[in-house]
């Protein structure tokens, strides 16, 4: 399955939650779409319930289903408790933590940011989305001024969300650092992701 591009607000409506950055047509119509949205009330199968959450942890991450898959088999293979380590690998893949640190507007727009060669990692030039960062990494936006502007700009509109704090940010050198990889209540909370282990465990 392809990466998904189409309207952000008809799959937050669909799932009711803000999987992207929502806008005042979620916020007026928050049940989901067609005629019958407000009033549906179907009960789910625990398949479809398993497959529900894996669909809105993929939006949110913008990862095709290929990518998903993969990374939780990776997870998988880990030592530890797999859904822990599942969200921290998605927590930690490069165009991510440039969102987290308000390089970026969105997800979608970090993966661009990641992929036109505006970031580097440790001082080498990296445009791999999915590039998986480790404690003690330094993310810095390049030198070139296209890069920069672009970077300054963002983290103006951005001021006001803090990133999180397994994260550091020098805004004046446009940079910043992984400290530690998240744990507990700093992983993502609006998805089970123990539904996500017992669906791909089937």
């Amino acid at each position: 399955m392809a990466r998904y591009t189409g309207p952000t607000t008809r799959i937050n409506r669909r799932f009711g939650q803000a999987i992207f950055p929502p806008n005042k047509s979620f916020e007026r119509r928050p049940h989901p779409p067609g005629q019958h949205g407000p009033r549906l009330r179907r009960k789910l199968s625990e398949y479809a319930l398993g497959l529900n959450e894996k669909q809105k942890l993929r939006y949110m991450y913008g990862l095709t289903e290929k990518q998903f898959r993969l990374t939780f088999e990776r997870a998988k293979r880990k030592r530890g408790v797999t859904g822990e380590i599942f969200l921290q690998m998605l927590e930690s893949r490069l165009d991510n933590v440039v969102y987290l640190l308000g390089m970026a507007k969105s997800r979608s727009a970090a993966r661009q940011f990641v992929n036109h060669g505006h970031i580097a990692v440790n001082g080498q030039k990296v445009d791999i989305p999915s590039f998986q960062v480790s404690p003690g990494d330094e993310i810095a936006v390049r030198g070139r001024s296209s890069s920069r502007q672009l970077a300054t700009r963002n983290l103006e509109d951005n001021q006001y969300r803090t990133p999180p704090s397994w994260l550091t940010l020098d805004v004046d050198q446009l940079k910043g650092g992984i400290a530690r990889l998240p744990e507990g209540d700093e992983l993502e909370s609006g998805v089970n992701v123990q539904l996500i282990v017992e669906f791909y465990s089937r």
